[in-house]
């Protein structure tokens, strides 16, 4: 039997996430994001499913250009307004007890103190199920929103991302010693001062003393996500993450992302199933494939071509939007360079250029048929290295009800999907231990503040030698 496929909600607390014009139809509800039930609804009906996660994207500002108007996003519901999505976990992680529960933050929106603290609690509130979707942002009206002139390079970026990970690794690794909570009413010791350590933490951005508030969670450090596909994401990756979110165009352009990324967390001395891909994936289901291809032709009528072209906006290094005709192999630009790169290897008959982003976002991620026809399907991306599948909406909660009703049994009968969950922490639940590895770098940090500063002067110049290395590979 094979192994089954993870499966995640792709969502996002807002109006218009992915499929954008499809909050039109009589039958969408996310028009409705504001109110908690929709998502605690959806979240149950996820659960009855056996779905692993749910999987929360988010953005800091307007895409385009940060100088021009927003009229289209704002028309569209196009990510604004949109809301918080951890503070929505928080109402999630009480109306459920076995799905995984991810956020997306960007380095660039909270320090890392107060994200540690936030996260901890989030994880203890839902007994260990919180995973992060770890992002360096794409939107210079993001940056500017946190006081910056323009979105920082991209190489500097991820130098600033290990940076942000490394004050939390320390705040939730090594902080906290085993067996500090204590809670000895008889002796009137809730927690053992000697397992308690400061960080001491002094780098490029942040200066960060510790120790960590919470005592520590059911798994210390969420599960690790990462969506970067260009040169230096994919070297963060290999270092840091524990499972990455991809939208290859095909199976086979897939194949060479994973491959690439694994070789480098060998490199790293990972080993290559200490990381999952997630490829993103929508689904139009027909009860035929005659009856699949008419519903395709319906949703079709939905489409807002404005939307997805106003979504894809590639800007320049002055923050000035590229037109739909430019050939890509003419664009300079400081942020979403691994999607570049997967249309270029999607787009081999002729010169690619930037409207062929929208049109592959709208078109080449959707997968039409019957049930049996998209088990297929997704067998076919398991063969590639795909470990998960992250479901995309076209509407909320349909897509995913029909998805549940109708594809997972299909799945289940061939191995495909999971009938039951797992016992355990959501990294117990996907990979076995509710414990990073002892090969992952946050690992470093345990027990090496139990000595005072000379054991995190250690660690730190340990992790210093690692990084110049994760600076070169993705430069």
């Amino acid at each position: 039997m094979p192994q089954p496929l993870h499966f995640n909600a792709f969502v996002m607390n807002t109006t218009s996430h992915i499929h954008h014009g499809q909050w039109r139809r009589p039958d969408a509800g996310q028009g409705e994001f504001n109110d908690v039930n929709t998502w605690i609804g959806l979240a149950q009906t996820l659960e009855a499913a056996k779905f692993d996660g749910m999987f929360f994207a988010d953005v800091t500002g307007l895409y385009g250009d940060a100088d021009a108007d927003f009229d289209v996003y704002v028309r569209e519901g196009l990510q604004i307004p949109s809301n918080d999505p951890t503070v929505l976990l928080g109402a999630l992680a009480v109306k459920t007890t076995n799905i995984g529960l991810a956020l997306t933050s960007n380095v660039a929106q909270n320090h890392p103190f107060n994200f540690a603290r936030q996260v901890s609690t989030l994880d203890h509130i839902s007994g260990g199920r919180i995973a992060w979707n770890i992002v360096t942002g794409v939107q210079d009206n993001g940056a500017r929103n946190f006081g910056l002139d323009q979105l920082t390079d991209h190489a500097e970026r991820y130098e600033w991302a290990q940076e942000y990970v490394d004050v939390t690794y320390k705040l939730w690794e090594g902080s906290w010693d085993e067996g500090a909570l204590l809670k000895d009413k008889e002796r009137g010791i809730f927690s053992d001062p000697s397992k308690i350590h400061k960080i001491y933490h002094e780098g490029k951005r942040y200066r960060v003393e510790g120790p960590h508030l919470p005592s520590p969670s059911a798994q210390r450090t969420p599960v690790l996500y990462q969506a970067g596909s260009s040169a230096s994401g994919r070297a963060f990756a290999a270092r840091n993450a524990e499972a990455v979110f991809i939208i290859s165009a095909n199976p086979d352009i897939a194949a060479l992302q994973i491959a690439d990324t694994r070789r480098q967390a060998v490199e790293f001395g990972r080993n290559p199933e200490d990381i999952k891909f997630f490829q993103g994936l929508s689904f139009i289901i027909g009860e035929t494939e005659e009856d699949a291809q008419a519903k395709a032709e319906e949703y079709d009528q939905y489409v807002s071509v404005d939307g997805y072209l106003a979504h894809a906006a590639i800007v320049d290094k002055t923050g000035r939007v590229y037109p739909a005709d430019t050939p890509l192999s003419a664009v300079d630009t400081n942020t979403m360079k691994g999607f570049q790169e997967w249309v270029s290897k999607a787009i081999t008959d002729r010169e690619p250029v930037v409207g062929d982003l929208a049109k592959l976002q709208a078109q080449n991620t959707r997968v039409v048929g019957t049930p049996e026809q998209i088990a297929d399907e997704l067998k076919k991306w398991q063969a590639a290295g795909v470990d998960g599948i992250n479901v995309i909406n076209w509407v909320i909660p349909g897509s995913f009800e029909e998805f549940a009703d109708k594809v997972m049994p299909v799945l289940r009968e061939r191995g495909l999907a999971q009938t039951e969950y797992a016992p355990g922490p959501l990294r117990q639940k996907l990979f076995g231990t509710g414990r990073l590895n002892d090969r992952h770098p946050a690992a470093k940090y345990r027990g090496a503040f139990a000595s005072g500063p000379d054991s995190w002067e250690a660690a730190d110049a340990a992790r210093a030698a690692q990084n110049s290395g994760i600076v070169s590979a993705g430069a």
